[in-house]
């Protein structure tokens, strides 16, 4: 009952409006006041405090600097130029270099709308110009951007990580196959759409141009090596390589490319405060609510009363799937996980699944929400930068959306899929 009354309580905030973190809160302390009296609300304020200020946590302010630098410096465009010269020859290639520097972005920043910001300002309008529709357009830069939470490091998993208290590394790891895989396969669907619509090339093949862009975007092109190479090493933590993605963005845009100014560096430490004040308010007022519910016994009831009806581990899946799906269109990456990883935790370890599968379930089904409206907030961006609509653009995303769907399945019912590479990771 306490479940269903503060599901509806939170929704019917949302939909009239009011900020998430915001709606969150006003649940959180309505939640304990009316349980508990006002007596809890310094167990909450404790709550609001640790929750913003957990060490892992602190990689995602890093990262979305890091994200935002790369877009001001000139690094989004050198690695867009050679992705071009190396793959544009092929038939839809300028969609497939969208996907190809999505994937490669993606190593670096963490964040989908950080990708879209990235690389959509520079290949929608050149994809318009080569007979991409608007909408196809928007749709590939939409779907291939939800690499960036699936391909390690991803914000998304750092915050499922830190809840769960599942190691991030391991998650990182598990998140390479299945990211590698959907990028091949959105490339796939990219080359067919490529021939049914007769799309041109991009350019010819012209060796000499990939060296010449190579070595414009060598330096870029380090900072997944530097920043994957430290985490997996065991070199330096999660955290810690945030910390060398923002270093490394800096030194190669002011020092190497000198694309970054004090003017440009200042509205970009601005701007990646302000995303950062967001999702940290809104991690904060979450584990208030966690903290709530978690008093309240919910997350325990939940995972008796499933197990009571089954225990077997692909029923629940699928059930968790569809929780996520359906949440996804609602509710934001960040949100979603917050509110749902610690109710559910207990049934996910009641039934035997691995915290570790399960971030990485969770992960995809966050990246199919991202393209799902209303919220869909990475589609949203896409759409704005292409001036498509949001619900054209939905029906030409939804061989995209189907290939995202795939992957989920398939991690989902073989776990293999992800978590054979964890098993070099102690």
């Amino acid at each position: 009952m306490i479940l269903l009354l503060t599901t509806v309580a939170l929704i019917s905030l949302i939909l009239i409006n009011v900020p998430i973190a915001i709606a969150i809160g006003i649940v959180s302390v309505g939640g304990f006041y009316l349980t508990s009296g006002s007596g809890r609300f310094y167990d909450m304020v404790i709550a609001l405090y640790s929750g913003a200020t957990s060490f892992p946590l602190i990689a995602i302010p890093l990262f979305i600097l890091a994200g935002n630098l790369m877009n001001t410096s000139g690094i989004s465009v050198r690695l867009i130029n050679f992705v071009t010269a190396l793959i544009g020859f092929v038939r839809g290639g300028l969609g497939m270099v969208n996907i190809g520097v999505s994937m490669v972005f993606a190593e670096i920043s963490g964040s989908a709308v950080a990708d879209v910001a990235a690389t959509g300002t520079v290949l929608i309008p050149e994809m318009k110009k080569r007979g991409y529709s608007r909408t196809l357009a928007a749709a590939i830069t939409s779907s291939s951007a939800s690499l960036a939470i699936i391909i390690p490091p991803s914000i998304p998993m750092i915050l499922y990580g830190a809840i769960a208290e599942t190691s991030v590394l391991k998650l990182f790891v598990a998140g390479v196959v299945p990211g590698l895989l959907g990028g091949g396969l959105l490339m796939l669907v990219t080359y067919l759409l490529a021939i049914r619509y007769d799309l041109p090339r991009a350019e010819g093949f012209d060796l000499g141009h990939v060296w010449k862009t190579f070595k414009e975007a060598f330096w870029a092109l380090t900072m997944p090596v530097i920043i994957l190479g430290g985490i997996f090493s065991g070199i330096v933590t999660a955290t810690e390589g945030a910390g060398l993605a923002v270093l490394a963005a800096l030194v190669i845009g002011i020092f190497i490319y000198r694309d970054l100014d004090l003017k440009r560096l200042r509205a970009t430490m601005l701007d990646g405060i302000s995303q950062t004040g967001v999702v940290m308010l809104l991690v904060a007022t979450s584990a208030a609510l966690g903290l709530f519910l978690t008093q309240a016994q919910v997350p325990q009831q939940l995972a008796a009363q499933i197990t009571h009806v089954t225990t077997n581990p692909l029923i629940v899946l699928a059930l968790l799937n569809l929780l996520l799906l359906v949440l996804g269109m609602f509710l934001h990456g960040a949100a979603a996980i917050i509110l749902v990883v610690p109710v559910v935790m207990p049934l996910v370890t009641a039934v035997g699944i691995d915290p570790v599968h399960f971030g990485i379930i969770v992960t995809l089904n966050l990246a199919i929400g991202q393209q799902t409206p209303p919220v869909a907030s990475v589609l949203i961006t896409s759409c704005s930068i292409a001036k498509a609509g949001i619900w054209e653009t939905s029906r030409t995303n939804l061989p995209f959306i189907g290939v995202l769907a795939f992957i989920l399945l398939l991690v989902t019912y073989v776990p293999s899929v992800s978590l054979a590479l964890t098993g070099y990771i102690r």
